[in-house]
């Protein structure tokens, strides 16, 4: 129990004194919001600080503190510490700071942002490869809900036809003003989450169980630990409890509602924040569950159910089950809304028109529909699809952070707060890719050189593009 409190205190800590560390090298100031020079009643809407912070909360967080963080458990206290780091030096950053850049920018969507600092290409490159994540969240984040809906409600309500009325939800997120569906439903479900976690928080010093210590050891815990190692494949499981690109691309949805920069703080780095919390929770309740039942259960589903309902009684587990269904519900609707808006901007394709949003959003759906009905084929159809989105979704975050490192040099400032988790998160990915098995499946002495390479080929690369720069001397001020 002692470093569960450590770590829950030094996650509260870092938003006071790292967050606002990192605001004072960004420099918020007095200047006019996206949201009040382009208001255009439907994604260019001001709202209330307090709302905007719920609806970036419940976007991020998804399945990912919660599903993830319960499957990292199983790596021991490795995931403790890497939740703790990687929310405040990493994801907190990576939200807070790209989130300004949007807001910035006029409300810019993330390959618009990256392209921006990384060039054309790059731009290219990512507007793509953003959309397909996007799809491929709002496709993955039906199903659990689905099953989980259908568990609560009579037998008649089955599991497909809770997928029907999650898409029509979907369709009408996707299409309507930001303030119809989602700033009036968005902040009843936030609660709804935070109840879950607060819940969850009481009954661990309730029952004051037997979590495992610092001093015990960071060795690898999971009974398949020969072909999971904790590096790579513990840092892409606890996705967006620690950092996550998909962070990134719901950033500009609320920094197209912000009325002041000053709130990018609160709004940004403490959404992160609070999501660790959320994800440093449940990994503590999951390590009471495997120490209990073992580690043999794989399904996140199921000893979520189990927790809740052992700890929290039946109306209390019910209402923690609403706050996980609510998550991933919401976090598809806005990847949808997100992907609308980043093709919507590469094309030059203003949305106050219905039909415009249409000519997007039909070939859109017809897709992630095509996606939900390959993975519920068969078993392995979710899981492959999951793993493709956890190892996309980290891969996004490295570029941000790219992005992010670029800026930050390009305006004279502090950028090793960013340049060390981008190093990091190349090392990561390069590894996982070759180590996976839905990558390449290699071994560890390649996966692992593979790893070092690309980490070695971004520090040759950096030091050689920050050179050049120093030269031209192009600073500027942003």
């Amino acid at each position: 129990m002692i470093t569960f409190t450590l770590c829950l205190l030094a996650l509260i800590a870092g938003y006071f004194i790292y967050g606002r560390f990192i605001e004072h090298i960004f420099g918020p100031d007095d200047r006019k919001t996206p949201a009040l020079t382009k208001a255009d009643g439907v994604d260019f809407i001001p709202l209330s600080t307090w709302k905007i912070f719920m609806i970036q909360f419940l976007n991020i967080a998804g399945l990912g503190p919660i599903f993830g963080a319960i499957m990292g458990a199983k790596f021991g206290t490795a995931s403790y510490l890497w939740i703790v780091l990687g929310s405040i030096f990493a994801g907190a950053v990576h939200d807070y700071i790209g989130g300004m850049l949007s807001l910035r920018h006029d409300g810019e969507s993330l390959p618009e942002i990256i392209g921006r600092y990384l060039g054309s290409t790059t731009k290219l490159v990512m507007r793509a490869f953003t959309v397909i994540l996007m799809i491929l969240v709002g496709s993955v984040f039906v199903a659990g809900p689905a099953g989980l809906l259908a568990k609560l409600t009579p037998g008649s309500l089955d599991t497909t036809f809770w997928i029907i009325i999650v898409f029509i939800y979907y369709v009408l997120a996707t299409l309507l003003p930001v303030d119809k569906i989602i700033g009036k439903i968005y902040p009843i479900f936030a609660a709804a989450l935070l109840f879950m976690a607060i819940g969850i928080l009481v009954m661990i010093y309730v029952n004051s169980p037997d979590l495992p210590e610092f001093w015990d050891g960071l060795q690898n815990m999971h009974p398949n630990a020969k072909q999971l190692p904790i590096f790579p494949i513990m840092f892409v499981s606890i996705a967006c409890g620690a950092i996550s690109g998909f962070h990134a691309t719901q950033s500009p949805l609320m920094a197209r509602c912000m009325k002041s920069e000053h709130y990018g703080r609160s709004v940004f780095y403490g959404a992160m924040i609070t999501e660790g919390i959320v994800a440093l929770i449940w990994a503590a309740a999951a390590t009471c569950f495997f120490h209990r039942n073992g580690m043999g259960e794989t399904n996140a589903s199921i000893i979520v159910d189990s927790i809740t309902k052992n700890w929290l009684g039946a109306i209390g587990g019910v209402l923690a089950i609403l706050g996980v269904i609510a998550a991933p519900i919401t976090s598809g609707d806005t990847a949808f809304r997100s992907a609308r808006l980043i093709v919507a901007d590469f094309l030059g394709m203003e949305q106050k028109i219905v039909r415009h949003r249409l000519y997007i959003c039909i070939p859109m759906f017809l897709l992630a529909i095509g996606l939900l009905l390959y993975s519920l084929q068969d078993a392995e159809g979710f899981d492959h699809i999951w793993r493709y989105f956890a190892w996309a979704n980290q891969t996004l975050s490295v570029f941000t952070l790219w992005a992010i490192t670029v800026y930050l040099v390009r305006a004279k400032k502090l950028y090793y707060v960013s340049l060390v988790p981008a190093f990091f998160m190349t090392m990561v990915c390069s590894t996982y890719i070759c180590i996976a098995p839905e990558g390449f499946g290699l071994s560890r002495q390649i996966a692992y050189s593979v790893g070092f390479l690309g980490l070695f080929i971004a520090i040759v690369w950096f030091t050689i593009w920050k050179i050049k720069f120093a030269k031209k001397g192009a600073y500027e001020e942003i």
